[in-house]
């Protein structure tokens, strides 16, 4: 794609957002974020913004910079030797790249879910959920209702409730990934990043991960990647279609209404993708 081309659709891309989105609160909003790992640029220009209390789909073929970009809206990135980001990150108004931010204060708020559940095995599944809040310092009074508060809202209350003592290197992949969610949910977060959460999991477990994710984003903002165009379509109120050329940066193609980037999308290569003629 050229510059000129790109430009162009950046320019119709805004269009559509001020349309689409027009009037909806904003808890995030991406602006123009580019980002390198040492002189590889990976990432050219994204702008998505993210309207509270919904779910973003972010769907694309493999090395399309799409978890990459998911890491950035928590600065998780910056872990990787050599990062670097061009562009905002508008965190309820504030970029959380300023200055003044502190990394780890903008973790809690926005918490991360990742491809393979990893709670801390030896520890038992009450101690799991409060993990959290002890590595962070955060102080919350009534661990028990905590407990319960979070593992209802990850969907694992029923199956755990009489085993709270018990080690959660017991439980099944399905079941270790959704204590990973009650354990994000306990420090209280206003956004969930989820990066292929049930990419290792069987279709019983996608499903009530899934079931999960709709309860959840009642009360707060869901941005999750996913190869799996079903997943996009169930769960997600809106869906950004990212793309890459071979050693070139990803960018966005189209993004919207996930009704409308499934049903009717502008682009002939986000029909093409979504109907799986590549990727």
């Amino acid at each position: 794609m050229s510059t000129a081309e790109f430009e162009k659709s950046i320019e119709g891309l805004e269009v559509e957002l001020s349309d689409s989105r027009a009037g909806l609160p904003i808890e995030m909003d991406a602006r123009d974020i580019s980002v390198w790992f040492g002189k590889r640029k990976v990432l050219e220009g994204v702008s998505i913004p993210f309207p509270k209390k919904t779910v973003t789909a972010l769907i694309g073929p493999s090395g399309c910079g799409k978890s990459t970009f998911i890491r950035t809206l928590n600065r998780l990135h910056e872990l990787i030797p050599g990062a670097a980001l061009a562009g905002e990150v508008l965190y309820e108004g504030k970029d959380i790249y300023s200055p003044d931010v502190d990394p780890t204060h903008i973790r809690l708020k926005i918490g991360m879910v990742f491809q393979k559940p990893n709670p801390f095995p030896s520890m038992t599944i009450r101690g799991n959920v409060l993990s959290g809040l002890k590595l962070s310092g955060m102080k919350r009074p009534n661990h028990d209702d905590i407990v319960e508060e979070t593992l209802r809202a990850a969907g694992l209350w029923n199956e755990v409730k009489d085993r709270l003592n018990a080690a959660a290197g017991e439980l099944s992949g399905g079941q270790q990934q959704r204590l990973v969610i009650a354990r994000a949910l306990a420090v209280q977060p206003h956004v969930l990043l989820m990066d292929e959460p049930c990419s290792a999991l069987d279709p019983a477990s996608t499903l009530k991960i899934e079931e999960t994710i709709r309860e959840l984003s009642k009360e707060i903002t869901i941005i999750i990647v996913t190869h799996n165009m079903q997943q996009a379509v169930r769960v997600s109120d809106y869906t950004a279609f990212f793309l890459a050329a071979e050693n070139e940066p990803g960018y966005v193609v189209e993004q919207g209404p996930t009704t409308d980037i499934f049903g009717n999308p502008r682009d002939q290569r986000t029909l093409d993708y979504v109907n799986g003629r590549f990727g």
